[in-house]
């Protein structure tokens, strides 16, 4: 090999591998002063090993460098396709465009306005999955199939809105016909969830009243259902209908307070609170409706821009306070 050919860094071997209409990384590299370096050759024959250690080191270092430079970088508010623009008062770090599923699977593990969305739900999906395998794989000893079938809806729901929720915090970047679509199915995602929390209840709370289970159950699914042909609406996932979705999943959440009533007049206010769930109903009540209200006002990063960019969104708080709803709803009637 000539002592030309011998290239001086890994630096110089690596760029020279490059297409040639790709300059970014040649302009930006810290190699222009040629008469600066010498050949790996020439170290060799002088035998002074450490500075050639030293070098390709170095080389090794800015090539790492400039291939990060050249990834992705988070962009301000303003900076944002109109279509990517959801929430005003969240002003900095946000994902551009990334153009493939690749790209945005891998931000997951980057800091960006969307992880603790993503990552919130993706624990989330997770425990309710692992749940979900759990109680399937009981002994018909332990649990009877009936309470299989409704605890197995209930989490189904759970794992379909987190999951739903989780994809689309995820490819929102993608584009925005993609966006557009993860979007509507993550609002179906929380129709289902909440018709799912309120199956187990029904079936429990009207476990010797046939026609009550059946009538409310068939009314949740139903408003469910038009919950979830609302959400695939096109206009319903813009901006300007925020407070129209806080208020379909509102409505959606408020149809069990009938039934509830209904259970407290056959059996009377202590027997409902102590049997039937009744303050766990509540307390899950609370917090979809204080979730959605968070969402629909957004706070608190509407009385502080630019300090929740990353984490205490009410995005956030919202999935939160969804992840959480299943696990107080369920803990009286399945593990006690």
């Amino acid at each position: 090999m000539q002592q030309n050919e011998f290239p001086c860094s890994i630096g110089i071997e690596l760029v020279t591998n490059e297409p040639r209409g790709d300059q970014t990384i040649k302009e930006n590299f810290d190699l222009e002063d040629q008469n600066k370096k010498f050949s790996c050759t020439e170290y060799l024959r002088s035998g002074d090993f450490s500075q050639l250690a030293q070098m390709m080191a170095h080389s090794a270092e800015e090539f790492v460098r400039h291939v990060w430079l050249r990834g992705w970088q988070v962009v301000h508010h303003r900076s944002l396709p109109a279509w990517l623009k959801d929430n005003d008062y969240i002003l900095r770090y946000h994902r551009p465009q990334l153009n493939t599923c690749w790209a945005c699977f891998k931000s997951i593990f980057r800091v960006h306005t969307e992880t603790g969305n993503i990552w919130t739900h993706l624990l989330g999906c997770g425990s309710f999955l692992a749940i979900l395998v759990y109680i399937a794989v009981q002994e018909q000893a332990l649990v009877q199939w009936q309470d299989k079938a409704v605890f197995t809806a209930f989490f189904i729901g759970a794992v379909v809105c987190l999951g739903f929720s989780c994809l689309f915090h995820t490819l929102s970047c993608h584009s925005e016909i993609v966006g557009r679509l993860f979007n509507r199915l993550d609002y179906a995602g929380i129709a289902f969830l909440t018709v799912g929390s309120f199956i187990p209840y029904l079936y429990y709370a009207f476990y010797c009243i046939l026609w009550a289970k059946l009538f409310y159950t068939s009314l949740i699914a139903v408003l469910g259902t038009a919950a979830i042909v609302v959400s695939m609406h096109r206009s319903f996932t813009t901006p300007r209908y925020r407070p129209l979705r806080a208020g379909v999943f509102m409505g959606l959440g408020l149809s069990g307070v009938i039934p509830c009533v209904h259970t407290t007049v056959l059996d009377g206010f202590w027997h409902s609170v102590n049997q039937g769930s009744l303050g766990w109903l509540v307390l899950m009540a609370l917090l979809y409706l204080s979730g959605a209200t968070i969402y629909a006002v957004r706070v608190p990063e509407r009385i502080f821009p630019g300090r929740f960019d990353i984490w205490i969104s009410c995005t956030s708080i919202l999935a939160t306070s969804f992840s959480d709803c299943p696990v107080r709803i369920c803990r009286p009637t399945l593990f006690i």
